[in-house]
């Protein structure tokens, strides 16, 4: 099964043309050569909180994307607000996929500790926030790659027994 998947891109600098994204196409990448998921969508968003809410809104009420994947804007810098956009528009929190990104990362760097980043559910869609660094996204989906076909299915209505 292909899980439609968007990638959204949070960045002042680069919605103004200012500075290539590299981070989306990385989470891009790693995503198309996996096999289970399809780019339907890509944006690239300022650092403004309601524009990225409304960019999240309206991909999750299109009714087929899975799954969305912000990156950019999960620190501690003024303007690094996509957890606070994220929150607003989910309905479900799903824990797990930030908490396993920082406690993988902390491996890596100290700096995870300063990811405030978010994952949760609006409708039939899954949100993950990944940093902006290309580097970081790429290790942090990484590591929640190999739960995502399956979380996805389940959100989808998958009616099998998870423990088989």
């Amino acid at each position: 099964m292909r899980h439609r998947c968007a990638i959204l891109t949070i960045s002042d600098r680069g919605s103004r043309g200012e500075r290539e994204d590299l981070s989306g196409p990385a989470l891009k990448t790693i995503l198309e050569n996996h096999g289970a998921f399809e780019i339907a969508a890509e944006g690239i968003v300022s650092d403004d909180p309601e524009g990225i809410s409304r960019k999240l809104i309206a991909w999750c009420d299109r009714g087929d994307l899975a799954l969305i994947l912000t990156t950019g804007g999960t620190g501690f810098a003024p303007r690094d607000l996509a957890p606070e956009a994220t929150t607003a528009v989910i309905e479900r929190p799903a824990p797990g996929f930030a908490e396993a990104m920082r406690a993988a990362s902390l491996k890596i760097t100290p700096h995870a500790m300063i990811s405030r980043a978010v994952a949760g559910i609006r409708a039939s869609t899954l949100i993950i926030n990944f940093p902006g660094s290309p580097k970081a996204a790429r290790e942090c989906l990484e590591v929640v790659l190999p739960a995502l076909p399956h979380a996805l299915e389940k959100l989808a209505g998958d009616p099998s027994d998870c423990g088989q």
